[in-house]
């Protein structure tokens, strides 16, 4: 069995939409002839929506009764048992309610498409697993319905349904979003210009990154090496050196001229690049690379010119930045065009910009010989022997006398070493011996034989040619040093950037791999940690068998990629220490956020002691002092002021009833012990109840109660407390004249109740300051308590399962939002605890 094909409608927010997309696309199937049938489908009231599901077959929900509320749920079976050749499922990131097969809707459709039926669903932005800590950062919004990542990229087909931040704003102010009772309150939280450009922007870069992921994949199965120039993609190469900040800010200027475009630094530690550079520099323009918008990498390569190019083309690279050499003309001259000419004959179809510096040709030292014998230099070395022997034979020849015969063989000594020097020891033992031969057969008597009739002449022909092999010797010996000494450099380099990227980046762990992917060439590794999320970098090949390298107890590296050289291998154990420094360093930060509540505790306790010391004595000693003046025969007290001093006994006593009653709510929200006993609630018969209590009418509170505003999951009596503290404060704080407001709405899965005045308001920094215990914020009046109301109503309300937010109101004022769940919502979402230990 065939197994079904998953289309995916993206979009960045609810109403831009993606359900009448959908139910477009089954229609137009439907006409095609295939057999499409709606599994299941949200229209949220709009008409519009509802319009398209005539003509197509619907299967009809399953019931749930969870706690006493009827939910309505897709039904697998029926769909299954159905077989239809398509289904259109809506809100692919739903949670099921219990006692459903399975938890999640994306699942349902896993079991779907097993079956060989294919899907077409829907998604927003904010439901995508590794954006949900972005979108809550930008909305405010958490979001408890997620879908993995890896779930959404093994989808066939992902389309983005886009509409312009203004327009859906439009639509939802005329209605067609949202029953006008929600608009306001929607158009003023998550729907603001600013969150719905944000969350645009988010999905555009989600499915530009999704696309460009296929795309790669798609070249690799087709062994295309040639860059696709679907967007800039700019390499700049670094040595270290001065020219970096010039080179790296002329690759952002390039990267910036087209939309979408990614500047890559990269520096590779090799040989001629590792002696000229400067660790404190290369740190310096990593930073710069990240303030730039780039990202950093470091790579080991024996061939600087290849190992840059390879990097280029691995990343699709099209422009290829690199600075002009810093050689003066005389090293330029002997040791011929450079790493920049190479670049630009090895880049093929990649732009090569070659960058013009300050520090350019500003170098005057000679050469330096490394002695790296590489098999181009042994190839040189043989070529030079070959050339360089007749000539300087042709030469002697031509100036030969009779006492020439030991500046013939001290000629032919030099040419020895010379070839020693640039070829090694074989292309010198071949000049060594071709060169003795020459002497005796050219100068030695008799001439034009390679018989020798001196003895002496044997003896100098053989301590010549050991000459030869000695130097040659030394020469390989000292190369092979230098070479062992570059890579140790390079290796400490890579080490060093290792350290750097783990020390500046806030996610040590992913920093380590990536590095040790890079400087490894490897195709992927992962961190297995028992017990938590793994940590992976790159994506390993199909069907590839991991080398396991074990890290601590209870954690694994798993490499994925080519074997590991010696040299590899002998770095493998760095990383490896700084992996379990790394989990170590984890499991202690962890560690220390778990103390900052003792840390939060003592403060709170050391406030409490400061707010105690005077709000408790005052009540205190007026009602001692008032009892004490009743009871005092020294004075004869009329009833006016019996009576007056009763009650101040009364007032002082109620004062002292309301603090004692906040300090051991607070010590229960402090100590996760708050009981809280939540049922299903009408917000009308919890206001009503605290408008009385306050003495509040029509003249001092403007009301705008949603008549149908569904029940929500909440304990009555917290609630009223909460409604009654955030009420107070806005009453308190309302300019004379200037009533505040009190609305109820609903979104989504919640009931929003939202108190709005026009006094001093807050400034939006200081916001978290509203909740902080035992402080007025600004409010000098130590009559009204112990400053505990907003501390006591956040933590009531966390108790419930909601929310208590401050925003700015519009022309002044703070606005405070209660947000809970719906009575549906919670009981779909499982039993409340009964009790809250946050």
């Amino acid at each position: 069995m065939h197994k079904g094909r998953l289309r995916v409608l993206l979009g960045a927010a609810p109403g831009v939409g993606k359900t009448f997309a959908m139910l477009e696309a089954g229609r137009d199937m439907l006409r095609d002839g295939k057999d499409v049938v709606v599994a299941v489908v949200e229209t949220h009231g709009r008409a519009a929506t509802a319009a398209l599901l005539d003509g197509l077959e619907v299967v009809p929900r399953a019931e749930v009764q969870h706690r006493g509320v009827r939910l309505s749920e897709m039904d697998l079976d029926a769909v299954l048992a159905r077989r239809p050749r398509v289904a259109l499922v809506d809100e692919f990131a739903h949670t099921n309610a219990p006692g459903s097969r399975h938890e999640k809707r994306w699942q349902d459709v896993a079991e779907l498409l097993a079956a060989g039926i294919h899907v077409v669903t829907t998604v927003n932005i904010q439901h995508i697993e590794s954006l949900n800590d972005v979108v809550r950062t930008i909305t405010g919004v958490p979001q408890r319905e997620t879908v993995p990542d890896a779930v959404l990229r093994a989808a066939d087909d992902v389309e983005l349904v886009d509409l312009a931040p203004q327009s859906l704003r439009d639509r939802l102010a005329e209605g067609n979003v949202y029953p006008a009772e929600r608009v306001d309150a929607a158009l003023s939280n998550y729907f603001r210009l600013g969150n719905l450009t944000a969350l645009r922007e988010l999905a555009l870069l989600w499915l530009a990154d999704e696309v460009d992921s296929a795309l790669r994949s798609y070249r690799a199965e087709h062994a295309i090496e040639a860059p696709w120039e679907a967007r800039e993609r700019v390499v700049v190469a670094l040595t270290g050196g001065p020219e970096g900040e010039t080179l790296l800010r002329r690759g952002a200027r390039i990267a910036a001229r087209s939309s979408g475009g990614e500047l890559l630094a990269v520096h590779v530690s090799a040989q001629d690049g590792l002696r000229e550079s400067d660790p404190g520099a290369l740190v310096a323009q990593a930073a710069l690379a990240e303030q730039l918008g780039g990202t950093f990498h470091q790579v080991v390569g024996e061939d600087v010119p290849g190992a840059l190019v390879e990097f280029a083309r691995g990343q699709d690279a099209t422009q290829l930045v690199i600075g002009l050499s810093r050689r003066s003309w005389l090293k330029a001259a002997l040791t011929g065009p450079g790493i920049g000419a190479t670049v630009i004959r090895e880049a093929g179809a990649i732009d090569v910009h070659l960058v013009n510096h300050a520090a350019a040709g500003t170098r005057l030292a000679l050469p330096r010989l490394t002695g790296a014998l590489t098999v181009r230099r042994r190839v040189l070395g043989f070529l030079l022997a070959l050339v360089g022997g007749p000539l300087l034979t042709w030469l002697l020849v031509v100036a030969r006398n009779e006492q020439s015969l030991a500046s013939d063989v001290l000629a032919y000594q030099l040419l020895v070493v010379v070839i020693a020097l640039v070829g090694g020891l074989w292309p010198a033992l071949f000049t060594a011996l071709m060169s003795g031969l020459t002497l005796n057969y050219v100068f030695v008597a008799p001439v034009h034989t390679i018989t020798v009739t001196e003895p002496v002449h044997v003896l100098a022909l053989g301590l010549y040619v050991a000459n030869g092999a000695l130097v040659s010797l030394v020469v390989d010996q000292a190369a092979r040093r230098s070479r062992i000494a570059q890579r140790a450099a390079a290796e400490s380099e890579m080490l060093i950037g290792i350290a750097g990227g783990v020390l500046r980046g806030q996610d040590a762990l992913g920093a380590l791999l990536a590095r040790t992917r890079e400087a490894f060439g490897l195709d992927a590794v992962r961190l297995q940690v028992a017990g938590a999320p793994r940590v992976e970098k790159g994506e390993p090949a199909p069907g590839a068998t991991p080398t396991a390298v074990p890290v601590t107890d209870d954690a694994t590296l798993e490499l994925y990629g080519p074997p590991l050289d010696r040299s590899a291998s002998r770095l493998l154990p760095v990383v490896v220490t700084q992996a379990a420094a790394a989990l170590d360093h984890a499991r202690l930060t962890e560690a220390a956020r778990e103390i900052e509540p003792l840390l939060e505790t003592d403060q709170v306790r050391s406030a409490l002691l400061s707010a105690v010391s005077h709000d408790l004595r005052r009540p205190l000693t007026a009602a001692a002092t008032a009892v004490s003046s009743l009871r005092s025969d020294d004075v004869d007290w009329s009833p006016a002021d019996r009576a007056e001093l009763l009650a101040t006994a009364q007032e002082s006593l109620d004062t002292l009833t309301v603090l004692v009653t906040d300090l051991l709510d607070v010590s229960r929200v402090q100590a996760g012990v708050l009981g809280v006993s939540c049922t299903s609630t009408d917000v009308d018969d919890v206001i009503l109840p605290a408008l009385d209590e306050l003495h509040l009418g029509p003249d001092d509170v403007e009301l705008d109660l949603d008549p149908a505003l569904p029940l929500v999951r909440a304990d009555p009596a917290l609630l009223r407390r909460v409604v009654v503290n955030v009420l107070a404060n806005a009453v308190h704080f309302s300019p004379r004249g200037c009533r505040p407001r009190l609305t109820t709405s609903a979104f989504a899965d919640r009931v929003e109740i939202r108190v709005v005045d026009h006094g001093p308001g807050v400034e939006t920094e200081r916001h978290a300051d509203l909740f902080v215990p035992f402080q007025r914020l600004g409010d000098t009046d130590n009559t009204t308590g112990l400053g505990l109301g907003l501390a006591l109503s956040r933590g009531f309300t966390e108790g419930m399962g909601g929310t208590l937010t401050p925003e700015d109101t519009p022309g002044g004022g703070l606005t405070m939002v209660v947000s809970l769940p719906t009575a549906g919502a919670s009981a779909a979402a499982g039993p409340e605890p009964a009790e809250v230990r946050p």
